[in-house]
Protein backbone atom coordinates (compact mmCIF):
# COMPACT_ATOMS: atom_id res chain seq x y z
CA UNK A 1 0.00 0.00 0.00
CA UNK A 2 0.90 3.61 -0.42
CA UNK A 3 3.15 5.48 2.18
CA UNK A 4 0.21 7.84 2.34
CA UNK A 5 -2.11 5.16 3.64
CA UNK A 6 0.28 2.95 5.89
CA UNK A 7 1.63 6.10 7.58
CA UNK A 8 5.31 4.48 6.89
CA UNK A 9 7.71 5.03 4.53
CA UNK A 10 10.77 2.63 2.79
CA UNK A 11 13.44 5.12 1.28
CA UNK A 12 17.15 3.63 -0.26
CA UNK A 13 19.90 6.23 -0.10
CA UNK A 14 22.42 5.35 -2.72
CA UNK A 15 25.89 8.04 -2.10
CA UNK A 16 29.06 7.92 -3.47
CA UNK A 17 30.71 10.09 -0.60
CA UNK A 18 30.62 10.99 2.81
CA UNK A 19 28.72 14.35 1.62
CA UNK A 20 26.45 13.03 -0.91
CA UNK A 21 25.48 10.40 1.91
CA UNK A 22 24.45 13.26 4.50
CA UNK A 23 22.71 15.16 1.70
CA UNK A 24 20.89 11.86 0.87
CA UNK A 25 20.16 10.34 3.94
CA UNK A 26 18.64 13.99 5.78
CA UNK A 27 16.87 14.73 2.44
CA UNK A 28 15.59 11.16 3.10
CA UNK A 29 14.37 11.93 6.41
CA UNK A 30 12.96 15.82 5.63
CA UNK A 31 10.91 14.43 2.58
CA UNK A 32 8.83 11.80 5.54
CA UNK A 33 5.50 12.91 6.70
CA UNK A 34 5.66 14.55 10.43
CA UNK A 35 3.75 11.16 11.15
CA UNK A 36 5.15 8.59 9.34
CA UNK A 37 7.53 6.34 10.39
CA UNK A 38 10.80 6.14 8.58
CA UNK A 39 12.86 3.27 7.27
CA UNK A 40 16.43 4.09 5.91
CA UNK A 41 18.43 1.75 4.04
CA UNK A 42 21.73 2.66 2.83
CA UNK A 43 24.38 1.71 -0.19
CA UNK A 44 27.53 3.03 -0.84
CA UNK A 45 28.76 3.03 -4.20
CA UNK A 46 31.88 1.22 -4.67
CA UNK A 47 34.40 3.79 -5.42
CA UNK A 48 37.43 6.36 -4.28
CA UNK A 49 35.20 7.90 -2.12
CA UNK A 50 33.72 5.89 -0.38
CA UNK A 51 33.10 6.90 3.46
CA UNK A 52 35.09 5.45 6.15
CA UNK A 53 33.68 4.25 9.48
CA UNK A 54 34.61 7.23 10.97
CA UNK A 55 33.36 9.84 8.27
CA UNK A 56 30.22 8.33 8.83
CA UNK A 57 30.11 8.89 12.14
CA UNK A 58 30.63 11.81 11.57
CA UNK A 59 27.36 13.02 9.10
CA UNK A 60 25.85 11.69 12.17
CA UNK A 61 22.92 9.82 10.56
CA UNK A 62 21.51 6.62 11.41
CA UNK A 63 20.11 4.08 8.65
CA UNK A 64 18.55 1.21 9.37
CA UNK A 65 20.82 -0.89 7.57
CA UNK A 66 24.39 0.59 5.14
CA UNK A 67 26.34 -1.83 3.02
CA UNK A 68 28.64 -1.01 0.19
CA UNK A 69 27.99 -1.89 -3.61
CA UNK A 70 28.67 -1.52 -6.78
CA UNK A 71 26.07 0.13 -9.72
CA UNK A 72 24.78 -3.32 -10.76
CA UNK A 73 24.48 -5.00 -7.36
CA UNK A 74 22.38 -2.19 -6.81
CA UNK A 75 20.49 -2.58 -9.44
CA UNK A 76 19.36 -6.11 -8.63
CA UNK A 77 18.81 -5.16 -5.49
CA UNK A 78 16.07 -2.81 -6.74
CA UNK A 79 14.94 -5.29 -8.69
CA UNK A 80 13.15 -7.83 -6.04
CA UNK A 81 9.34 -8.11 -5.30
CA UNK A 82 6.48 -5.51 -5.11
CA UNK A 83 6.57 -6.69 -1.19
CA UNK A 84 10.37 -5.70 -1.19
CA UNK A 85 9.76 -2.24 -2.99
CA UNK A 86 10.74 1.41 -1.44
CA UNK A 87 8.36 4.03 -1.53
CA UNK A 88 11.44 6.48 -2.61
CA UNK A 89 14.70 6.29 -3.99
CA UNK A 90 17.21 8.57 -3.66
CA UNK A 91 20.02 8.93 -6.24
CA UNK A 92 22.81 10.98 -4.29
CA UNK A 93 25.93 10.84 -6.61
CA UNK A 94 27.59 12.78 -9.41
CA UNK A 95 25.69 13.46 -12.18
CA UNK A 96 27.35 10.45 -14.45
CA UNK A 97 26.17 7.91 -11.61
CA UNK A 98 22.55 9.21 -11.51
CA UNK A 99 22.23 8.85 -15.43
CA UNK A 100 23.89 5.40 -15.33
CA UNK A 101 21.23 4.31 -12.14
CA UNK A 102 18.21 5.51 -14.21
CA UNK A 103 18.80 3.61 -17.65
CA UNK A 104 19.45 0.77 -15.22
CA UNK A 105 16.57 1.28 -13.07
CA UNK A 106 14.18 2.11 -16.47
CA UNK A 107 15.54 -1.66 -18.24
CA UNK A 108 15.28 -3.26 -14.57
CA UNK A 109 11.81 -2.35 -14.06
CA UNK A 110 10.92 -2.66 -17.14
CA UNK A 111 7.05 -4.69 -17.26
CA UNK A 112 6.85 -3.85 -13.48
CA UNK A 113 3.19 -2.65 -12.39
CA UNK A 114 4.85 -0.40 -9.66
CA UNK A 115 8.16 1.31 -8.68
CA UNK A 116 9.64 3.71 -6.33
CA UNK A 117 9.58 7.61 -6.82
CA UNK A 118 13.04 8.22 -7.82
CA UNK A 119 14.64 11.53 -6.31
CA UNK A 120 17.88 13.82 -7.01
CA UNK A 121 19.72 16.77 -6.57
CA UNK A 122 22.93 19.17 -5.52
CA UNK A 123 24.59 18.49 -1.95
CA UNK A 124 24.75 22.34 -2.27
CA UNK A 125 25.80 25.22 -4.27
CA UNK A 126 25.55 24.71 -8.01
CA UNK A 127 28.15 26.71 -9.55
CA UNK A 128 29.83 25.05 -12.28
CA UNK A 129 28.82 22.40 -14.85
CA UNK A 130 24.85 23.19 -14.69
CA UNK A 131 23.70 21.91 -17.80
CA UNK A 132 26.01 19.09 -17.69
CA UNK A 133 25.08 18.03 -14.53
CA UNK A 134 21.37 19.04 -14.83
CA UNK A 135 20.91 17.30 -17.75
CA UNK A 136 22.43 14.03 -16.59
CA UNK A 137 20.42 14.00 -14.11
CA UNK A 138 17.01 14.42 -15.61
CA UNK A 139 14.52 11.29 -15.94
CA UNK A 140 14.13 11.52 -11.59
CA UNK A 141 10.45 11.96 -11.00
CA UNK A 142 12.09 14.40 -9.10
CA UNK A 143 15.01 17.03 -8.87
CA UNK A 144 15.31 19.05 -6.15
CA UNK A 145 16.29 22.54 -6.36
CA UNK A 146 18.06 23.54 -2.75
CA UNK A 147 16.43 27.33 -3.79
CA UNK A 148 14.42 29.78 -5.46
CA UNK A 149 17.48 31.04 -7.45
CA UNK A 150 18.55 26.57 -8.05
CA UNK A 151 14.71 26.15 -9.20
CA UNK A 152 14.58 28.93 -11.97
CA UNK A 153 18.10 28.21 -13.55
CA UNK A 154 16.95 24.29 -13.51
CA UNK A 155 14.15 24.86 -15.13
CA UNK A 156 15.47 27.44 -17.68
CA UNK A 157 17.91 24.63 -18.96
CA UNK A 158 15.63 21.67 -19.19
CA UNK A 159 12.96 24.05 -21.11
CA UNK A 160 15.89 25.15 -23.46
CA UNK A 161 16.56 21.89 -24.88
CA UNK A 162 13.05 21.00 -25.06
CA UNK A 163 12.99 18.36 -21.84
CA UNK A 164 10.30 17.96 -19.60
CA UNK A 165 10.93 20.66 -16.42
CA UNK A 166 8.31 19.38 -14.46
CA UNK A 167 10.38 17.27 -12.03
CA UNK A 168 12.26 20.58 -10.54
CA UNK A 169 11.04 21.00 -7.10
CA UNK A 170 12.18 23.90 -4.76
CA UNK A 171 13.67 23.04 -0.91
CA UNK A 172 16.21 23.98 0.77
CA UNK A 173 19.70 22.75 2.18
CA UNK A 174 19.00 19.51 4.25
CA UNK A 175 21.08 20.41 6.88
CA UNK A 176 20.71 23.35 8.06
CA UNK A 177 19.46 23.68 11.39
CA UNK A 178 20.98 24.83 14.84
CA UNK A 179 20.13 27.35 17.17
CA UNK A 180 20.41 31.10 15.91
CA UNK A 181 23.23 33.12 16.78
CA UNK A 182 23.25 34.61 20.13
CA UNK A 183 26.11 36.50 20.05
CA UNK A 184 29.51 36.60 20.86
CA UNK A 185 31.35 33.68 22.61
CA UNK A 186 34.36 33.72 25.24
CA UNK A 187 36.41 33.40 23.66
CA UNK A 188 35.39 34.65 20.66
CA UNK A 189 35.52 32.26 17.90
CA UNK A 190 37.02 32.41 14.25
CA UNK A 191 36.67 29.34 12.02
CA UNK A 192 37.68 29.01 8.99
CA UNK A 193 35.76 26.23 6.68
CA UNK A 194 38.42 24.40 4.70
CA UNK A 195 37.28 22.90 1.40
CA UNK A 196 39.10 19.21 -0.44
CA UNK A 197 39.36 21.20 -3.81
CA UNK A 198 39.34 24.85 -3.12
CA UNK A 199 41.95 26.15 -4.14
CA UNK A 200 43.44 23.37 -5.09
CA UNK A 201 46.86 24.80 -5.62
CA UNK A 202 50.08 24.49 -3.08
CA UNK A 203 50.42 28.17 -3.06
CA UNK A 204 47.07 29.54 -2.76
CA UNK A 205 46.52 27.03 0.11
CA UNK A 206 49.21 27.71 2.23
CA UNK A 207 48.73 31.29 1.07
CA UNK A 208 45.20 30.88 3.23
CA UNK A 209 47.07 28.60 5.83
CA UNK A 210 49.13 31.59 6.74
CA UNK A 211 46.86 34.54 6.73
CA UNK A 212 44.92 32.54 9.30
CA UNK A 213 47.30 31.30 11.32
CA UNK A 214 48.55 35.41 11.12
CA UNK A 215 44.61 36.17 12.41
CA UNK A 216 45.04 34.12 15.37
CA UNK A 217 48.87 35.43 16.56
CA UNK A 218 47.30 39.10 15.74
CA UNK A 219 43.82 38.32 18.11
CA UNK A 220 45.60 36.27 20.84
CA UNK A 221 42.44 36.71 22.82
CA UNK A 222 40.38 34.76 19.96
CA UNK A 223 40.55 31.07 19.64
CA UNK A 224 40.84 30.54 15.55
CA UNK A 225 39.84 27.16 14.29
CA UNK A 226 41.15 25.39 11.26
CA UNK A 227 37.75 23.21 10.57
CA UNK A 228 38.98 20.29 8.33
CA UNK A 229 36.76 17.69 6.19
CA UNK A 230 38.78 14.63 6.41
CA UNK A 231 42.00 12.98 7.59
CA UNK A 232 44.74 12.53 5.06
CA UNK A 233 44.06 9.43 3.69
CA UNK A 234 39.80 9.82 3.29
CA UNK A 235 38.18 11.02 0.51
CA UNK A 236 35.59 13.35 0.28
CA UNK A 237 33.26 14.50 -2.68
CA UNK A 238 36.50 16.39 -3.99
CA UNK A 239 40.06 15.22 -4.53
CA UNK A 240 42.26 16.52 -1.83
CA UNK A 241 45.98 16.58 -3.16
CA UNK A 242 47.18 19.19 -0.60
CA UNK A 243 45.89 18.46 3.05
CA UNK A 244 46.02 21.45 5.36
CA UNK A 245 47.03 19.09 8.35
CA UNK A 246 50.68 18.46 6.26
CA UNK A 247 50.67 21.85 4.74
CA UNK A 248 50.69 22.93 8.48
CA UNK A 249 53.17 20.36 9.36
CA UNK A 250 56.68 21.80 11.02
CA UNK A 251 54.80 25.44 11.36
CA UNK A 252 55.05 27.13 14.51
CA UNK A 253 51.43 27.17 15.44
CA UNK A 254 49.95 29.53 17.78
CA UNK A 255 48.42 28.24 21.00
CA UNK A 256 44.98 29.60 20.24
CA UNK A 257 45.16 27.67 16.81
CA UNK A 258 43.80 24.52 16.43
CA UNK A 259 42.91 21.83 13.85
CA UNK A 260 40.00 20.24 14.29
CA UNK A 261 37.17 17.87 13.01
CA UNK A 262 33.55 16.66 13.87
CA UNK A 263 30.21 18.15 12.64
CA UNK A 264 29.70 21.25 11.46
CA UNK A 265 27.02 21.96 13.10
CA UNK A 266 28.30 21.65 16.63
CA UNK A 267 31.69 23.40 15.59
CA UNK A 268 29.14 26.44 14.35
CA UNK A 269 27.26 26.23 18.13
CA UNK A 270 30.77 27.79 19.06
CA UNK A 271 30.96 30.17 16.14
CA UNK A 272 31.41 34.41 16.35
CA UNK A 273 32.89 34.05 12.58
CA UNK A 274 32.88 31.85 9.53
CA UNK A 275 35.39 32.56 7.15
CA UNK A 276 35.64 30.42 3.66
CA UNK A 277 36.57 30.36 -0.30
CA UNK A 278 32.59 29.02 -1.29
CA UNK A 279 31.98 26.51 1.00
CA UNK A 280 28.78 25.15 1.71
CA UNK A 281 29.20 25.65 5.38
CA UNK A 282 28.37 29.66 4.93
CA UNK A 283 25.15 28.72 3.73
CA UNK A 284 25.01 26.77 7.50
CA UNK A 285 26.04 29.94 8.56
CA UNK A 286 23.67 32.57 7.45
CA UNK A 287 20.89 30.69 8.01
CA UNK A 288 21.81 30.79 11.92
CA UNK A 289 22.59 34.98 11.33
CA UNK A 290 26.50 34.14 12.18
CA UNK A 291 28.68 36.31 10.82
CA UNK A 292 29.79 35.15 7.63
CA UNK A 293 32.87 36.14 5.11
CA UNK A 294 33.56 34.97 1.76
CA UNK A 295 37.55 35.99 1.03
CA UNK A 296 38.45 37.58 -1.82
CA UNK A 297 42.25 37.62 -1.69
CA UNK A 298 42.66 34.85 -4.56
CA UNK A 299 39.71 36.90 -6.58
CA UNK A 300 36.28 36.67 -7.50
CA UNK A 301 36.74 33.64 -9.69
CA UNK A 302 34.52 30.67 -11.20
CA UNK A 303 37.21 28.13 -10.57
CA UNK A 304 36.68 28.99 -6.99
CA UNK A 305 33.25 28.83 -6.53
CA UNK A 306 32.91 31.74 -4.64
CA UNK A 307 31.30 34.11 -7.63
CA UNK A 308 28.64 32.57 -6.58
CA UNK A 309 28.21 34.86 -3.71
CA UNK A 310 28.36 38.06 -5.69
CA UNK A 311 25.58 40.37 -4.12
CA UNK A 312 25.45 38.81 -0.99
CA UNK A 313 27.10 41.29 0.63
CA UNK A 314 29.77 39.12 2.54
CA UNK A 315 32.40 39.40 0.42
CA UNK A 316 35.90 40.57 1.75
CA UNK A 317 39.63 40.13 2.28
CA UNK A 318 41.72 38.96 5.30
CA UNK A 319 43.62 42.54 5.08
CA UNK A 320 39.43 43.82 5.44
CA UNK A 321 38.93 41.50 8.19
CA UNK A 322 41.60 42.06 10.29
CA UNK A 323 40.89 45.59 10.16
CA UNK A 324 38.16 44.51 11.52
CA UNK A 325 35.20 45.15 9.16
CA UNK A 326 32.51 42.79 9.25
CA UNK A 327 29.88 42.26 5.88
CA UNK A 328 26.22 42.48 6.37
CA UNK A 329 24.41 39.94 4.53
CA UNK A 330 21.80 41.08 2.05
CA UNK A 331 18.38 40.12 3.04
CA UNK A 332 16.98 39.65 -0.48
CA UNK A 333 20.15 37.22 -1.62
CA UNK A 334 19.95 35.31 1.55
CA UNK A 335 16.15 34.61 0.75
CA UNK A 336 16.87 33.56 -2.75
CA UNK A 337 19.93 31.31 -1.47
CA UNK A 338 17.31 28.87 0.30
CA UNK A 339 18.92 30.07 3.24
CA UNK A 340 15.76 30.59 4.99
CA UNK A 341 16.78 32.38 7.79
CA UNK A 342 13.34 33.98 8.23
CA UNK A 343 12.02 31.46 9.85
CA UNK A 344 10.41 29.38 6.46
CA UNK A 345 12.88 26.47 6.63
CA UNK A 346 9.97 24.20 8.79
CA UNK A 347 8.02 24.54 5.32
CA UNK A 348 10.71 24.10 2.98
CA UNK A 349 10.21 20.64 2.04
CA UNK A 350 6.02 20.53 2.01
CA UNK A 351 5.79 20.91 -1.61
CA UNK A 352 8.40 17.81 -2.03
CA UNK A 353 6.32 15.69 0.01
CA UNK A 354 3.22 16.65 -1.58
CA UNK A 355 4.27 15.80 -4.93
CA UNK A 356 5.86 12.25 -3.50
CA UNK A 357 2.11 11.65 -2.00
CA UNK A 358 0.64 12.33 -5.55
CA UNK A 359 3.12 10.02 -7.03
CA UNK A 360 2.62 7.07 -4.65
CA UNK A 361 -1.14 7.20 -5.01
CA UNK A 362 -0.96 7.45 -8.95
CA UNK A 363 -3.72 5.20 -10.20
CA UNK A 364 -1.70 2.55 -12.16
CA UNK A 365 1.56 3.06 -10.43
CA UNK A 366 4.13 5.54 -12.35
CA UNK A 367 5.11 5.80 -15.99
CA UNK A 368 9.12 4.19 -16.51
CA UNK A 369 11.64 6.57 -16.44
CA UNK A 370 12.02 9.29 -19.04
CA UNK A 371 15.47 10.47 -18.90
CA UNK A 372 16.59 13.49 -21.75
CA UNK A 373 19.80 11.50 -22.83
CA UNK A 374 19.21 8.56 -24.46
CA UNK A 375 21.21 6.14 -27.33
CA UNK A 376 19.32 8.93 -29.61
CA UNK A 377 19.37 12.09 -28.32
CA UNK A 378 23.21 11.46 -26.96
CA UNK A 379 24.85 8.29 -29.20
CA UNK A 380 28.53 9.92 -28.64
CA UNK A 381 28.22 10.28 -24.70
CA UNK A 382 25.50 8.43 -23.20
CA UNK A 383 27.45 4.87 -23.91
CA UNK A 384 30.57 5.86 -22.31
CA UNK A 385 28.42 6.95 -19.11
CA UNK A 386 26.54 3.78 -19.24
CA UNK A 387 29.82 1.59 -19.95
CA UNK A 388 31.75 2.95 -16.21
CA UNK A 389 29.02 1.71 -14.35
CA UNK A 390 29.24 -1.85 -16.43
CA UNK A 391 25.79 -0.89 -18.19
CA UNK A 392 24.93 -1.36 -21.64
CA UNK A 393 23.16 0.90 -24.08
CA UNK A 394 20.22 -0.58 -23.18
CA UNK A 395 21.08 0.09 -19.18
CA UNK A 396 20.72 -3.94 -19.19
CA UNK A 397 24.38 -5.17 -17.06
CA UNK A 398 27.15 -6.22 -19.17
CA UNK A 399 28.32 -9.46 -19.44
CA UNK A 400 30.56 -9.95 -16.44
CA UNK A 401 29.45 -7.36 -14.32
CA UNK A 402 30.34 -7.79 -10.98
CA UNK A 403 27.45 -10.45 -8.69
CA UNK A 404 26.17 -9.59 -5.67
CA UNK A 405 25.32 -13.15 -4.54
CA UNK A 406 27.84 -13.23 -2.31
CA UNK A 407 30.16 -11.04 0.28
CA UNK A 408 34.03 -10.66 -0.81
CA UNK A 409 35.67 -12.98 0.90
CA UNK A 410 38.98 -12.03 2.95
CA UNK A 411 41.38 -12.18 -0.25
CA UNK A 412 39.15 -10.07 -2.51
CA UNK A 413 39.00 -7.48 1.00
CA UNK A 414 42.35 -7.40 1.13
CA UNK A 415 42.86 -7.24 -2.17
CA UNK A 416 40.17 -4.07 -2.34
CA UNK A 417 41.72 -1.81 0.35
CA UNK A 418 44.88 -2.20 -1.04
CA UNK A 419 44.10 -1.18 -4.47
CA UNK A 420 42.08 2.07 -2.83
CA UNK A 421 45.17 2.72 -0.87
CA UNK A 422 47.09 2.83 -4.08
CA UNK A 423 44.68 4.94 -5.59
CA UNK A 424 44.72 7.32 -2.87
CA UNK A 425 48.99 7.35 -2.47
CA UNK A 426 48.96 7.74 -6.81
CA UNK A 427 46.36 10.99 -5.98
CA UNK A 428 47.97 12.66 -2.94
CA UNK A 429 51.34 11.75 -4.35
CA UNK A 430 52.32 10.90 -7.09
CA UNK A 431 49.31 12.86 -9.41
CA UNK A 432 50.56 16.23 -8.00
CA UNK A 433 54.50 15.59 -8.60
CA UNK A 434 53.90 14.78 -12.08
CA UNK A 435 51.67 17.76 -12.44
CA UNK A 436 54.82 19.70 -11.11
CA UNK A 437 56.87 18.22 -13.54
CA UNK A 438 54.42 19.46 -16.57
CA UNK A 439 54.85 22.37 -15.39
CA UNK A 440 58.65 22.91 -15.57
Amino acid sequence: MPASATKSLRVAVLADSDTRWKWGALTAQRLAPADAEIRLDGYLLRGRATPTARQLREVGVRADSLREVTGVEFLRAMGGTAEDQYDVLILALVGGGVQAMLHGLRAGWAGAGKRPVVVTGYVGVVYEKLADGLLLRHGADLVLANSRHDADRFRAVYEGVGADASSVTEVALPFLGGAPYAGEHEPYTVVFAAQPSVPDSRKDRTYLLRRLIEHARRHPEREVLLKLRSKPGEHTTHIEELPYQKLAQGTDLPTNFRLVYGHMGEVLDRTDLLVTVSSTAALEALHRRIPTVILTDLGVREVLGNHHFTGSGCLASWDQLDAGRRPVPDAEWVARQGVAADGSYATAFDTARERIAKLLDRPGGLPPLNPYYTPETAPGYLPGILARHHLGPDGVPLPGAPAADKEPGPVRQIVRRAARGAYRHGVQRVAPVIRRMGEL
